[in-house]
């Protein structure tokens, strides 16, 4: 009998879409209950190999998970778009190449901007989400990064320093979480995703900025999300400040808000196991 798949084991798969863009994902998990699979949204700069194992692993557990690259990132093919609404089209693509009707969604960072827009445009298909380190369109000081924050989010080849700087908190504990969680994403040695490109960086750095422009009029939009949402964050999140975790969950007609003590915008990654379990009994629920 051999071990069924994990973030550190399941094979790379390529599907084509309508679009003609070939997507990179990999699909694995719990088959054999009801659940609805779980199609993950990366953050800005990631890959398939920046999911923690420990968390999507644990989510694995009790049902499908599906990871994907979007259009122009790691293993895909096509250029990254420069707006968060040509990114949610993108993946509708990547959903009906695999024939899917129903799911739930998770989104982190970049891709929390993403999940709700296919929210609003599949209503019909996406039952629940899970929104994490993420804020609404029009929020509060999401528009440019600053300081030591944007000097480790453009860098042209990142370093662990730059991970630490970017998802954890500057104590010693939430530091040294984050070196645990550098370590599990490196552990998969063979068949890794490609490193996005710098023409991603640039332009999910354009999409980033356009989204975070302040813009009240904006906040309204939400109350087309109907489905339950998970909001989370770490309490001081510097990439996306926590504050706009809170003005997501007031707007958004039917959230539930969960907050992580000395914890950044890695908050998930810092607790996985503990976030897995909370996204598990919200899903399941």
């Amino acid at each position: 009998m051999t071990d069924a798949p994990t973030q550190l084991t399941a094979p790379n798969q390529v599907i084509g879409g309508r679009s003609g863009i070939d997507f990179a994902y990999r699909r694995f998990g719990n088959a054999e209950t009801a659940a609805l699979p779980l199609i993950f949204f990366q953050h800005f700069r990631g890959n398939i190999d920046n999911w923690d194992p420990l968390l999507v692993d644990t989510i694995a557990q009790e049902r499908e998970v599906i990871l994907v690259d979007n259009a122009g990132v790691g293993n895909s093919s096509g250029r990254v778009p420069s707006t968060v609404e040509a990114m949610a089209e993108d993946v509708t693509t990547f959903v009906d190449a695999l024939n899917l009707k129903r799911y739930d969604v998770f989104g982190f960072s970049l891709g929390g901007f993403v999940a709700q827009r296919v929210a609003l445009i599949r209503p019909h298909q996406v039952r629940r989400l899970v929104l994490a380190g993420t804020g609404p369109q029009g929020g509060k000081d999401m528009h440019v990064y600053r300081g030591e924050l944007l000097e480790a989010a453009i860098r042209d080849e990142q370093g662990p320093e730059d991970v630490l700087t970017l998802f954890f908190e500057r104590t010693e504990g939430s530091k040294e979480l984050g070196g645990q969680y550098i370590a599990r994403i490196f552990s998969r040695t063979e068949d890794r995703d490609a490193v996005p490109d710098l023409a991603a960086r640039d332009a999910q750095l354009t999409a980033i900025f356009t989204w975070g422009i302040a813009d009240e009029t904006r906040l309204p939009t939400l109350a087309g999300i109907t489905q339950p949402t998970l909001v989370a964050n770490g309490d001081n999140d510097l990439m996306v400040p926590t504050e706009n975790t809170h003005l997501l969950a007031r707007h958004l007609p039917n959230a539930k808000l969960s907050i992580y003590p000395d914890a950044g915008h890695g908050f998930l990654f810092q607790y996985p196991q503990e976030f897995a379990t909370e996204v598990n009994r919200f899903l399941g629920t």
